[in-house]
């Protein structure tokens, strides 16, 4: 079974008030996932998924963005990240959103127009590094070159 959290939890959890969550329930920015209001008395109870979803709608609050972009955003994300939300890397930059997926960056609030592509250069190395064994196998002095340079 998931553990879930209570309306009161969650809000604590990610430093909103009440009242805030309410609102973002009722206007079906983020549903709660455990158990959904079903009329007067019922209570929420939102799972951790949500608690990170929550978290990153207030952390694009705090930076200036709008809410009604904000629902484009999370609209945007809910279609292309089928993994952890959180996994994902939001760039801010005034009153844009980009998101960084793999070697792309996506402009959410232009639904999904690609911005740049990203020159990863982590593999770098390891390229070069394969390189100079598959020209060079026997070669010790590279080996000692390529060491030092590590």
């Amino acid at each position: 079974m998931t553990q879930t959290f209570s309306g009161t939890q969650a809000a604590d959890v990610v430093g909103i008030t009440y009242r805030r969550l309410d609102y973002w329930a009722r206007t079906d920015l983020v549903r709660p996932s455990g158990t959904d209001a079903a009329g007067s008395g019922s209570r929420r109870r939102y799972t951790y998924r949500d608690l990170l979803e929550l978290r990153i709608i207030k952390q694009l609050l705090d930076a200036g963005i709008r809410l009604e972009s904000i629902r484009d955003v999370f609209a945007y994300l809910r279609d292309h990240i089928e993994t952890d939300i959180s996994a994902a890397h939001l760039v801010i930059d005034g009153s844009s959103v980009v998101l960084c997926n793999g070697d792309e960056l996506i402009d959410v609030l232009r639904h999904g127009q690609g911005v740049l592509n990203i020159l990863p250069m982590d593999s770098v190395r390891e390229q070069v590094d394969k390189q100079i064994v598959l020209l060079h196998p026997i070669d010790d002095s590279i080996d000692d070159e390529i060491s030092r340079a590590v």
